[in-house]
Formats: C-alpha cells, structure tokens, sequence
C-alpha cells in the first residue's frame, strides 16, 4: 500500500500524476480546522503534505501524528512553525532555485517602472491627457549608471547585480550577513553596512525573507537616511517594512518613490494611501508569477517531497538535521 499524503493546491495533471505514482493522495482546498476535522483519517494517516500559502503550525501538526515531511510550493516559509516542525522531526522543504531569474526581472521591472513613471504616464496617456508635446511634469529619472543598493545578496540579488551592473553599468553595493565573493568578482560589488548602503543607493531594494530580526527593519530612521531621489524597491517579504513610515516618507518628500510587490497584508486593502499614490507602482505579489516558473516551482516541490520521503535531503531542505 502506498503511503499517504495530503496536497492542498492544485496541481497541473502530469505533476499529480507523478505524485500519485508514489503516494495515496487526498486533495484539499485548504488547512483549515473544518477541512482537518472533515478528513481527519487522512491527516492522521500522512507522512506528506504538499501545498503552499496556508499556515503550517502546531494545532495542524498535532493532527498529523504520522507527518514526516512537508513541501511548499515557495521559496519563502514563514507560513511554516520551523520549531514545531523541529521538535517534531518533519522535514520542511521549499523551492530556492526555480524563481531566481523571474524574481529578479520583476525588481528590475519595479526599477525601470518606478524610475520612468512607467504606470502613471500610461495612465495619463489613457486618459487623454497626452495633447501636445510632454513637459518635465512627465519626467522621470535615469536608471544607467545609478548606484542600486541590494539588501539582502542571495540567489536573486546576485541575478539582480548581474541584470543591474552588466545590463544598466549601475555599481553595486550591497547589505548581507557575509561578504558575497561572486558578487564582488563579478560585479565589483561592495559590501557594506545597512547606513552606508542607504546613504549612497539611487535605489535601494529589499530582497529579504521574514524573520524576527528583519521584521520592520525598513522604518522611519532608515527612510530618512535615504536620498530625497532615491526610490524604494521591496519585492522579499511586506512586513519587512513598516508600511505606515513608508508613506510618511513617500508623503513627505524623504524620497521619491516606491516599487513594490510585497506588503504588510495581503491582498492590499483598497482603502491603502499607496494606492492614490502617484509616485508609487504597486504589484500584487507577481515576483514568481509566470506560467513557466510557476510549473517549475510546483514540479520542484512534487520532486521534493519525494526525495524527503525516500530520504533524500541534500537539496532545497529548510531542516537537514531532522531527518
């Protein structure tokens, strides 16, 4: 009999096909309390658990005694109590690498967008507003040769300097826990500290994931160590930022602009100053989202939970030592 497993997010057929060519699978639409009580034999009974964008957390895992690994469909996975998965010994596996270089086409299209005034002139444009020859009230601002400040120098910092430095001959300066020898071979970068880097970026951009150290890191000190020019690009986690001094900040003049994906809540409530912001371009959490890099996230996190079951975690596992 083939052990069981449970997936909540659907999935193109070919890939729950290959699921299902190694496990007992039972579909969900979420995690939920009643969804865990309407099928409680089948949460008792799985050793897997595949989905992403639902909360991973204690309450659930005590209804999944048997649980040994759980897959998401993600890089980041702060949906996910890691301790309690610790404590319990269930692998916590994601997907690193299969968003790297559509993460780092989104913030170089913030960049450009922000800079340009991309969405609001074509807006004006729109609107009928475009009658005669354009003025500087529809300038922007060049993004070759500026200085971007990357915070954060993982994966998608480092095809972000290599889309900025080589593509925009912008230098690079950059914020992390450790020194990036790639970074600086290929790209001259410069490490730096958090101040330095905001002192000096024409355009800052938090790549960052979600922890307690770098919650609300971005608050109103750090904005008022910025250029008035500068522009703030944020396409890691929201609540890296404290939203409420971004606007401030935006309002006041500290600088000049934002381009951003991510925010504190999800979706972006309708009544957010940000959105009757000219000087802002809001995306809805589009960094991954293409066809082709959404299928390759899910095939990822499908390959994943079977080679965590089969014991294979020497790749894209957040947990190692537990297994």
């Amino acid at each position: 009999m083939k052990p069981s497993v449970i997936l909540y997010k659907k999935l193109p057929d070919n890939l729950l096909r290959r699921l299902e060519a190694h496990f007992t699978v039972t579909r969900v639409h979420d995690l939920r309390e009643e969804t865990v009580r309407s099928h409680a034999q089948a949460f008792k009974e799985a050793v897997g658990l595949l989905g992403s964008s639902e909360k991973v957390d204690a309450a659930l895992l005590d209804n999944m005694p048997a649980l040994r690994a759980t897959s998401t469909i993600s890089v980041g996975y702060d949906n996910f109590d890691v301790e309690a998965l610790n404590a319990r010994k269930v692998l916590l596996m994601h997907t690193p690498t299969a968003l790297t270089e559509t993460v780092a086409d989104t913030l170089m299209a913030l960049i450009l967008s922000s800079a340009r005034r991309v969405v609001e002139v074509a807006e004006r444009v729109k609107a009928g507003e475009w009658t005669k020859g354009i003025g500087p009230d529809w300038f922007g601002t060049d993004v070759h040769h500026k200085t971007i400040g990357i915070v954060g120098m993982g994966r998608i910092g480092l095809a972000l300097a290599q889309r900025a430095n080589l593509g925009f001959g912008m230098p690079v300066l950059y914020n992390a826990r450790r020194q990036h020898k790639e970074a600086e071979a290929r790209f001259n970068a410069r490490h730096c500290d958090l101040d330095t880097l905001l002192q000096e970026a024409d355009f800052v951009c938090s790549i960052l994931p979600l922890t307690d150290e770098t919650r609300h890191l971005f608050g109103a000190a750090q904005f008022a160590k910025m250029k008035s020019s500068a522009i703030f690009i944020n396409a890691g986690r929201g609540p890296v930022v404290n939203e409420k001094a971004l606007i401030a900040a935006l309002k006041e003049g500290e600088i000049m602009a934002a381009g951003l994906d991510v925010f504190e809540q999800e979706p972006l409530s309708v009544e957010s100053p940000l959105l009757s912001m000219p000087n802002v371009v809001a995306l809805p959490h589009i960094g991954s989202a293409t066809h082709e890099t959404r299928y390759n996230m899910a095939a990822t996190a499908v390959d994943n939970l079977i080679d965590a079951l089969n014991g294979n975690v020497e790749k894209n596992c957040v947990n190692p030592q537990v297994a």
